[in-house]
């Protein structure tokens, strides 16, 4: 409870830090409308910009823009997983001519980039704090009849920088109900990936701790990495593939296994899909799968998929569903534990 507590006061305080900004932002759209803030993002094919004189942030297509200046950083992201950083300026065109964007990485360097090209912008910083990006969810039913609660909390604080980028998550439920013991899964991850010279191309370490009373896990401990590729990058889509090698630690509950842990070697497989549409819906899906190498014939599974729609400014809705299998449980030991939930969510950053 208190990592819990820790996290979300920590997240609010960054919330509140990366608001604060000039909003000298101009952007100007095909049909000649010229507005003044913040650019606040790129994301979905969706440019989110935040005005003084309005409540909530602005949402435009990204095809519909003409031309945009910003001197604030951006983490400028393409197709081809090439990032760059700098302000923003559109370079002069002549008629008909796709509309190309400047990136001034330095007084001497200015990259200039098709508009088509680029799938993602991120709000970054010469400030520590004022780069992060993040939410928080939460749900929660309450049933009278058998004094039942049940609670969903999710959150993730992430980092992005030029070629390289980290990030950590926290999952946690729980179910409790009069005559019954109460249930809880906690879960903590955290990421850290590094593109590499080659286009779509990363490496990425990642490890996962995980609590689940209805497994009779203490305490997993998962460390692993690998090699990864981007199979598609583009304003609809992001997919991912990683492949390598993890190593787990299992502490079971003493009355499950008598001998309290387990260790093995594994490969791991993960994929990651995000697909969106302009309509303020997202759809994330994230799978792991960890063939045992030392115990062959066991496999673990890990299934994260959440759908969220944005109801207005910074405040969404969603439903997500979780689960984890192991195929080869201990004796007497559940081999999966899965369940769904419904809340709302509050983003920060640069949304």
């Amino acid at each position: 409870m208190r990592l819990r507590t820790v996290m979300l006061c920590s997240l609010l305080l960054l919330a509140e830090t990366v608001s604060a900004r000039e909003s000298t932002d101009v952007i100007v759209m095909k049909n000649g409308d010229r507005l003044t803030g913040q650019i606040k993002g790129l994301d979905n094919a969706i440019l989110y910009i935040s005005m003084e004189y309005m409540i909530n942030t602005s949402e435009v297509q990204w095809s519909k823009v003409d031309h945009l200046e910003s001197k604030q950083l951006f983490l400028v992201k393409t197709q081809d997983g090439t990032v760059y950083q700098g302000t923003l300026k559109t370079a002069e065109k002549p008629e008909d001519q796709p509309v190309k964007i400047e990136v001034l990485e330095s007084p001497a360097e200015i990259v200039t980039l098709d508009r088509s090209r680029i799938v993602e912008m991120d709000q970054t910083s010469d400030k520590f704090f004022e780069r992060f990006n993040g939410y928080v969810n939460f749900g929660m039913i309450y049933s009278k009849g058998n004094q039942s609660t049940q609670y969903d909390l999710n959150s993730q604080v992430a980092y992005p920088r030029e070629r390289w980028a980290a990030a950590v998550a926290l999952s946690s439920t729980l179910s409790s109900s009069t005559g019954a013991s109460a249930a809880t899964r906690n879960l903590v991850g955290a990421t850290a990936m590094h593109l590499l010279p080659w286009n779509h191309w990363f490496y990425e370490g990642l490890s996962a701790f995980l609590e689940s009373s209805e497994q009779g896990i203490n305490l997993q401990t998962t460390l692993g990495g690998g090699v990864g590729r981007f199979l598609k990058n583009t304003n609809h889509a992001k997919i991912s593939l990683l492949g390598g090698f993890a190593w787990q630690g299992t502490q079971y509950q003493p009355s499950v296994v008598p001998q309290g842990q387990q260790k093995l070697a594994a490969g791991l497989i993960a994929v990651d899909m995000q697909l969106f549409r302009f309509n303020k819906t997202t759809l994330d899906v994230s799978a792991t799968f960890l063939p045992a190498i030392s115990q062959p014939g066991r496999v673990y599974f890990n299934l994260n998929t959440s759908y969220m729609v944005k109801i207005f400014s910074n405040l969404t809705w969603n439903i997500s569903f979780y689960g984890n299998w192991d195929s080869r449980p201990p004796a007497n030991f559940s081999g999966s534990n899965y369940g769904a939930s419904s809340g709302l969510g509050w983003t920060f950053g640069n949304r």
